[in-house]
């Protein structure tokens, strides 16, 4: 996630840089590095925006399709799925080690570069983050 992104998202949420400290539990000082860009945006930090993100814009939309039908993912792969086994079809993306076009997404930035071209991913997120590279 990059500046942009992330500035982009608090003027979404309509929340203050101080209002954005309080939400994710750091200071004002990181939200104002991450917004000029003297900082990256922590791993830890971008998820959870992402999550907060897509409970607000998913709230007011209908009924979505889950990861392992939206994909056809054959039965061996949706068995040794951490979203199939928690049935977190719509927060695939949330969930590291899931199972991908047949492969292990291990770490959260090679999976954000799959998710964020997903259709199920992009669901889930307002139109100024949908194949957003990031």
């Amino acid at each position: 996630m990059d500046r942009k992104e992330f500035t982009a998202i608090r003027r979404y949420l309509v929340k203050t840089q101080i209002q954005m400290a309080q939400l994710l539990g750091t200071s004002l000082k990181a939200i104002q590095s991450f917004e000029q860009g003297w900082r990256k945006v922590p791993v830890h930090i971008e998820r959870q925006l992402l999550f907060i993100v897509a409970q607000k814009f998913s709230a007011s939309k209908g009924k979505k399709q889950k990861c392992w039908t939206a994909q056809s993912c054959p039965k061996e792969s949706r068995t040794n799925c951490p979203a199939w086994e928690f049935q977190l079809g719509l927060l695939c993306w949330f969930i590291n080690g899931t199972v991908c076009h047949g492969e292990v997404q291990e770490s959260w930035h090679r999976k954000m570069k799959t998710c964020r071209k997903c259709d199920v991913f992009n669901s889930m997120m307002p139109e100024f983050l949908v194949g957003s590279p990031f």
